[in-house]
C-alpha cells in the first residue's frame, strides 16, 4: 500500500516540476499518509476503504498546491494530461511565474548566507535553496518561502508575521523567539525544528509532519494542526486556547500537564488523546 500512496503523491506533485524541497516534502507526507492508513486499518477498515479515507484526509489538492511555483519548463502537453483536480488555476501559475521573474530572491541559491538583522518585509524566497541561511532578528513580515529548502536555517528572534512556508523543507530550523503570528506551514517537513519561546498565534501547521517536535511550556492561541502528523509531539505543560487538531492523530501526542479550554479538551477527548493529567479552564 505504501507504493500506492507514493504513486498518489507523485501524481499530485508532477505538475509542479522538481522544486528544491520536493523530495523531502514528499517523503514526510508519505510517512504521514502511511501512518494514517495503518491507523484506519487497525480500526477494522478494508484496504480500499482505508486507502480512500487516507487520500481524502489529504484534503483539497489545489488548495495545497496553488501557492507553489511551477516548473515553467514543463511541456504543455504533459501538463494537459493531468486530471483537473491536480492543476493549479491559471492565474496562480501566472503569479508564480511572475514572482520568479520579478523577485530578486526567488529561485536563487543563498545557502549559508548571513542575512541577520535585515529588513525584508514581503520578500519572496520561493523555489530557493536556503540551507543553513541566517535570518536571526530579521523583519520578514509577509515573506514567502514556498517550495524552498530551508534545512538548518535560523530565524531566531525574527518577525515572520504572515509569512508563508508552503511545501518547504523546514527540518532542523531554529525559530527560537520568533514571531509566528499568522505564519503558514502547509505541507511542510518540520523534523527537529525548534520553537522555544516563539509567538504562536493563529499559526497554521496544516497537513505537515510535526512528529517528535516539542511545544512544551508554550502558549498556543488559535493554532491549527489540521490533518497533521503528531506522533510523539509534546505539548507538555503547554497552554492551548482554541487549538485545531481536526483529522490529526492526537492519540500519539503528549499532553501531560497541559492547560486548555473546554472546547479544545472536548475535541481532543473525542479523538482519543491521553488527557489524564491536564487542567481544563472553567
Amino acid at each position: 500500500m505504501e507504493d500506492k500512496l507514493k504513486e498518489f503523491l507523485e501524481s499530485t506533485f508532477n505538475p509542479y516540476g522538481n522544486f528544491p524541497a520536493r523530495e523531502e516534502v514528499q517523503k514526510e507526507l508519505l510517512a504521514n499518509l502511511t501512518e494514517k492508513y495503518s491507523d484506519l486499518k487497525a480500526q477494522g477498515k478494508s484496504d480500499q476503504a482505508a486507502y480512500q479515507a487516507t487520500i481524502d484526509s489529504f484534503g483539497d489538492v489545489e488548495e495545497i498546491m496553488e501557492s507553489l511555483p511551477h516548473d515553467t519548463e514543463q511541456p504543455a502537453a504533459e501538463q494537459s494530461e493531468e486530471p483537473d483536480i491536480r492543476k493549479a488555476p491559471k492565474e496562480t501559475f501566472k503569479r508564480a511565474k511572475a514572482s520568479i521573474g520579478i523577485s530578486k530572491f526567488a529561485a536563487t541559491n543563498l545557502q549559508e548566507a548571513d542575512l541577520t538583522d535585515t529588513d525584508l518585509p514581503g520578500a519572496d524566497f520561493s523555489y530557493s535553496a536556503l540551507k543553513a541561511i541566517q535570518f536571526d532578528r530579521s523583519n520578514l513580515k509577509a515573506a514567502a518561502f514556498r517550495a524552498a529548502d530551508l534545512k538548518q536555517a535560523s530565524f531566531a528572534g525574527a518577525d515572520l508575521t504572515g509569512a508563508d512556508f508552503a511545501a518547504s523543507v523546514v527540518q532542523q530550523v531554529n525559530f527560537t523567539g520568533a514571531n509566528l503570528t499568522d505564519t503558514k506551514f502547509k505541507a511542510c517537513a518540520l523534523g527537529e525544528a525548534t520553537f522555544d519561546k516563539a509567538t504562536l498565534v493563529r499559526t497554521q501547521f496544516d497537513k505537515s509532519d510535526l512528529g517528535g517536535l516539542s511545544f512544551a511550556g508554550q502558549t498556543l492561541d488559535s493554532v491549527s494542526f489540521l490533518s497533521s502528523s503528531l506522533k510523539k509531539t509534546s505539548f507538555e505543560n503547554a497552554i492551548l486556547h482554541g487549538v485545531n487538531f481536526h483529522h490529526s492523530e492526537v492519540k500519539h501526542a503528549t499532553f501531560d500537564g497541559a492547560t486548555m479550554d473546554k472546547v479544545t479538551y472536548a475535541l481532543l477527548k473525542g479523538s482519543n488523546a491521553n488527557l489524564e493529567n491536564v487542567t481544563v479552564e472553567s
